[in-house]
Formats: structure tokens, sequence, C-alpha cells
């Protein structure tokens, strides 16, 4: 394979930026060699600088539940372009992809456009807090939400990708009012209500963690946490930045059936641009300003060609069967998956929960962040430059999560699925 153009760029990026990328597990440092500069996506695949052709796991990091430059959004976009790209003010748009989304996600009665997941849980935190007039929060190992800095404790994603202890520059007092849990251990979290009876605000769970790679809830873990904070009077927020049209049409809310106070959003509903969205209860959005004392604002929230690409992919959602379709695809895949693995004699469980899935190279079940970071780091990376070489373009991390897209049809899964047997014939498997 050839990538003479990518590490040339590569060279020129590190003079540049930090570590030559704008987010750190771009960098390839968990999997070894360097990052792929790329040109274009179309459909499911990715063609990078040097004009070779992958197809695509990642899909921006899950938005792109349609594919790369999707027709019908690439030409809303164009079309919304043309009448400008930022307003700074209200318009009609901001109200259409709030319709969609209580369409799909009835528990959320009022919602707040912002720009990003990290802004969306950080305000629907201060938010939890402002209601409550409490200052703990719970958050679980292993579980990701932004990069604010009362959330990077024992965070997962790119921190467990690097092997970094939380972060420099994060002011101890800033963290002490965030208590830790194992996720799937409804007990431990019981006992910091034990602890803390009334000085909890708010539980925080991703209610599929993805960002220790796909870790599904245990039978008893999501309506445990509802329990416990309709109980002590704290808030219950589902982080479905990625679960969010990823595991159910409905979020991981209706796939299990829990009715969170609070839910933060992002990634599909910007179809592919940046957003993020926080919104729930009316009784507690109706703190938010102007209406009520807790201040949030942004200069480019809603804007109009977010919301545009945010409608066009949720209208494509809509219509029937396409949502069970892809779940169908996905579950192809990681069946092939599966039996790649056992055929190549190699210890590994691929996680699945809808359109997300991720391979891990364990002998036991993957179930929190203790039995996640207990995986061959180093394997996975062999694997990851092996289904590279063979034109297959899955995430830098053994942490991260893969993704599915409409545009994924039985050719891909089955190049796949051949591409990962080969794959996993060629590393060694002692």
């Amino acid at each position: 394979m050839k990538t003479t153009n990518s590490q040339q760029l590569f060279s020129r990026a590190q003079q540049l930026l930090p570590g030559g990328v704008d987010s750190p597990v771009r960098a390839f440092r968990a999997v070894g060699g360097q990052p792929l500069f790329i040109a274009r996506g179309a459909g499911a695949y990715l063609y990078d600088v040097d004009g070779n052709r992958f197809v695509d796991y990642v899909l921006s990091w899950g938005p792109l539940i349609l594919g790369h430059a999707h027709p019908r959004i690439v030409a809303a976009l164009a079309d919304a372009a043309t009448r400008g790209t930022s307003f700074g003010a209200p318009s009609p748009l901001e109200i259409e992809l709030a319709e969609l989304i209580q369409q799909f996600m009835p528990n959320i009665e009022m919602l707040r456009f912002v720009n990003s997941g990290t802004e969306a849980t950080m305000t629907a935190l201060r938010l939890a807090r402002a209601f409550t007039a409490r200052n703990k929060i719970v958050k679980f190992e292993g579980c990701y939400h932004g990069h604010a800095d009362m959330l990077l404790v024992q965070a997962g994603s790119g921190v467990a990708t690097l092997g970094l202890p939380n972060s420099p520059g994060v002011p101890p007092a800033t963290t002490a009012d965030t208590l830790v849990a194992p996720f799937n251990d409804v007990n431990a979290v019981a006992q910091l209500f034990d602890k803390y009876p009334r000085d909890i605000a708010a539980v925080i769970v991703e209610p599929v963690a993805g960002n220790m790679g796909v870790v599904p809830p245990a039978p008893e873990f999501l309506p445990g946490l509802r329990a416990l904070t309709q109980s002590y009077g704290a808030l219950l927020i589902f982080d479905e930045v990625m679960t969010g049209w990823r595991v159910h049409r409905g979020g991981a809310q209706t796939l299990y059936n829990i009715k969170p106070d609070l839910t933060t959003l992002g990634k599909v509903i910007g179809g592919g641009l940046p957003v993020g969205a926080y919104g729930g209860r009316r009784d507690i959005m109706q703190l938010v300003a102007p209406v009520g004392p807790m201040y949030q604002a942004g200069t480019l929230s809603g804007n109009p060609l977010a919301m545009t690409a945010g409608i066009e992919t949720l209208k494509e959602l809509q219509k029937s069967g396409m949502f069970e379709s892809l779940v169908t695809r996905a579950a192809k895949l990681v069946a092939g998956l599966s039996a790649a693995a056992e055929d190549a004699r190699v210890r590994a469980v691929v996680n699945r929960v809808g359109t997300m899935f991720t391979t891990f190279f364990a002998d036991r079940a993957v179930t929190n962040w203790a039995s996640a970071k207990s995986c061959d780091t180093k394997k996975f990376g062999a694997f990851f430059r092996a289904m590279l070489e063979r034109g297959v373009y899955l995430a830098p991390s053994q942490f991260e999560a893969g993704f599915l897209s409409t545009a994924h049809g039985d050719a891909e899964i089955d190049a796949t699925i051949e591409a990962a047997r080969r794959a996993l014939a060629s590393i060694d498997v002692s």
C-alpha cells in the first residue's frame, strides 16, 4: 500500500499541529504506523491522498449513518449555503430539527442546540446542579463524556488509548465533586448514594458504553440507576451522543425502556456537521436562560448548515425498514468477524448493540473498563494494520466503536469478513 503523500503531509502537519492531528486518536500511536490523510469519502468508502480505497467503519466516529457525501445531504447543504452559513439569530430550521428529534425521542420535551457533544454534556451537568442545588456527580470508569475538566476522570476513548492518567491542567478542586463507579455495577452506585444521600446532583452514563469499545449494559444496570436516582432526588442523564440513532431508532432509552431526566445528543443529529444538543423534562429545561437563571450561550448554536444536514439525515431514517435493515447487516458483519476469529483460533470477543460494534482481543466477556483494559492491545494493533493493508479502515484504537452506514451493502460486508479472515490468519496468535 503506497503512503508517500500521507507521510509527507504528516511530516508537515507535525510542525503545525500537536502530534500532527486535531484529535489525539487520529495519530495512530496506539496501533503503530502513521495516519492516512483522507482526500474524500463516498458512500461506504474513504479515499486517501495516495489513491488507496478503504471500506470505512469509522464514519467520522459515528455521525455518517447514511455514508459519506449522501446525495440528499450534499444537495440540501449546497442550497442552504446560498442562503447563509450562520445567522446568530433564530431560524425555522432549528424548530424543524427539534420536532424531528422529539418524534424519535418523546422523552425530550424541550431541548437546546449547541456545537459539540462536550458542550452538551458539560451544560447538562451544570443544569442538573442548578436544578437540584447539589454539587456532586457520578460517572463511570471508561465512559467518556467530552473533555470538560470535571469529566476527565477515569475517562475512556482517547485518554484510554494513549494511556493518559486523566489529564494535566485539570485542578484537583475541579474534579473533587466527581464520583466514579465501575460500569455495570449498580451496588457501587448505591454505596455512593448511601455515603452522599443529599449531595449527588446527577448520574451521567453512556447507556451503551462506546468509549471503552462497545459494552452493553447488564439487564439490571440501567433500571437500577433509574430507581436510585429517583429515590434520592438526583437526575439521570443519558449521554446518547454516540448511541442516538445507533443502537435504536429512538436511542438507548427506547431500546431499554428507560426514561432519563436529561439526554445529550450529537453526531447523527448533525449529519456530519458539528452539532450537539441537550434536552429532557420541561420543568428542568425551563431553568435555562433566558427563561431561567442557568446561563448557556453559543454563537454558532443552531447554525443553518448543521440543522439542514441533521434534518435530511433524520428524514431518511424515518423511512420504513431503513434502520432495521441496517441492524441486520451489522449482525451479519459481527457474526462473520466472530467466525473468522474462531477459525483462526484467535481469542476475540465481538460486542455489538444495534449498528455499533467492537472486536476485543480478549478471552472473556468484556463488561466494564477493567475487562476492556485487559485486552491485548498489541494484537489489536497488528489486526488493525493487517485490515488496513486489505482495504478496511477501522478505528485506530482497541477502545473505540465501529459503525455501519446505510451505504454498507452485502458486497462491503462480505469483503470485510474475507479481509478479517486473511488478516487474522496473518497475525501472531501466541
